[in-house]
């Protein structure tokens, strides 16, 4: 039996966030894709070191943050140097193709269903690795993607305080949008593209987790598929989180019945229509974590200050700030290129954390300040645990009430979340 390691290298959370590790998505549907032949191990290096002695004829690299790129470059010599053959694929690959291609022995752009990683794991057994995949601008048809392979993930490694972390999953694949700092529209192609919404029930419900990630690019695309969707997730009584909702009264009453936790929504100004979107979801019960995002040209110091009282003043459960970053192929990057704003591109700094363009209307340092500012701002009366178990708690609610509650927790670690 052939053996695989398949790696997602570690990556350094910015400090301002709660440290937790979520299981990844991507590997685990990489795994799905890779014949049953294959032994396979998977090491996510953010929970267990890599023991580069172990035997093994290939290793795939799957990388999704940029700043994973440099410790994936890293990896990958140890094995070379063992002569053991390389393969890196995911999306931080597809962002910086010519370059990984230089540290790896292939590059896999693209989806992997459809027989398309089989083909290059053949290719390797027969001495035939191409240096390069390229099925970026062809994806699979959508039927083609399955139940991800969850069995290979190490679940004890993804609590936090007792708690299991959710679970990811997805209901499509694409995004019409084309958002200014986003590659979204460059990795999935600009045209929507759901599954079938049998196989993502068949997938959820194979899922041993009550509390799920759905992590499409955006759940604001078709309204009468999202309907179709919710109404076949209301019998599993699943609880989740996404990405942004359609702002339509029958969506967001629907999503709620069908389990929605929380949403990620983006903060991007102080208008009546953020003020609104906000008022509405948690008016059908439905918690708020604003994504917002520091030093986009309307900004200057005073606007990020106003914009973190804002929040205070409209009450979203949660906020997570981050800084606009030029990620390869965004329409972010195209112009500030253009425009010579850039400052490096040390793609270890791009975590979002640290200022790497030169913003319009403050200087690089001064975005900087203000980025701690609004952390430290926004959680100074209540910290970001306190605020995640006043949320922990409700979904408790609510599992109780439908009777799905899983007594995980122990009184200790009910404690902790108390605390």
């Amino acid at each position: 039996m052939p053996k695989l390691i398949l790696i997602y290298p570690r990556w350094h959370k910015i400090p301002e966030q709660t440290e937790f590790h979520l299981p990844p998505h991507g590997p685990v549907c990489v795994a799905a894709a890779i014949p049953d032949e294959y032994d396979i191990t998977f090491i996510d290096e953010n929970v267990d070191p890599i023991n580069f002695d172990q035997a093994t004829d290939i290793v795939l690299i799957s990388m999704m943050l940029t700043c994973q790129l440099p410790r994936g470059i890293e990896i990958a010599a140890k094995f070379r140097e063992k002569g053991i053959k390389t393969i890196a694929g995911g999306i931080c690959t597809m962002l910086h193709a010519d370059e990984i291609g230089r540290h790896v022995d292939s590059v896999f752009l693209g989806e992997v269903e459809d027989g398309r990683l089989t083909r290059v794991l053949k290719d390797h057994e027969s001495g035939q690795l191409a240096p390069l995949y390229d099925f970026f601008l062809n994806p699979p048809p959508i039927e083609s993607v399955g139940t991800a392979r969850r069995s290979i993930l190490n679940r004890e490694k993804y609590v936090y305080r007792g708690v299991p972390m959710v679970d990811l999953a997805h209901a499509s694949r694409g995004c019409r949008f084309n958002c200014f700092p986003c590659c979204t529209g460059y990795l999935g192609g600009k045209v929507f593209r759901p599954r079938p919404i049998a196989k993502v029930i068949e997938e959820l419900a194979s899922i041993d987790n009550n509390r799920i990630f759905m992590v499409d690019n955006s759940l604001a695309q078709d309204k009468e598929w999202l309907l179709e969707l919710f109404e076949a997730m209301i019998p599993l009584k699943k609880k989740w989180i996404s990405h942004p909702i359609l702002d339509d009264d029958e969506v967001l009453a629907k999503a709620a019945e069908a389990g929605c936790w929380y949403v990620y929504q983006a903060v991007f100004d102080t208008s009546d229509h953020i003020r609104n979107r906000i008022r509405r979801l948690k008016e059908f019960g439905i918690g708020v974590e604003a994504a917002v995002l520091l030093g986009t040209d309307n900004q200057s110091v005073d606007y990020i200050k106003k914009l973190v009282d804002f929040l205070l003043e409209i009450d979203v459960d949660m906020a997570e700030f981050s800084i606009l970053t030029p990620f390869p192929h965004t329409p972010a990057t195209e112009r500030y290129e253009k425009q010579g704003r850039i400052l490096h591109k040390d793609w270890s700094k791009y975590t979002t954390a640290e200022v790497v363009y030169r913003p319009k209307q403050m200087s690089p340092d001064e975005l900087q300040t203000m980025y701690h500012y609004a952390w430290e701002m926004f959680y100074k009366e209540l910290t970001q645990s306190q605020r995640m178990s006043r949320l922990f708690f409700k979904v408790l609610a609510k599992e109780i009430a439908d009777g799905t509650y899983q007594p995980s927790l122990d009184k200790a670690s009910r404690r902790t979340w108390q605390e």
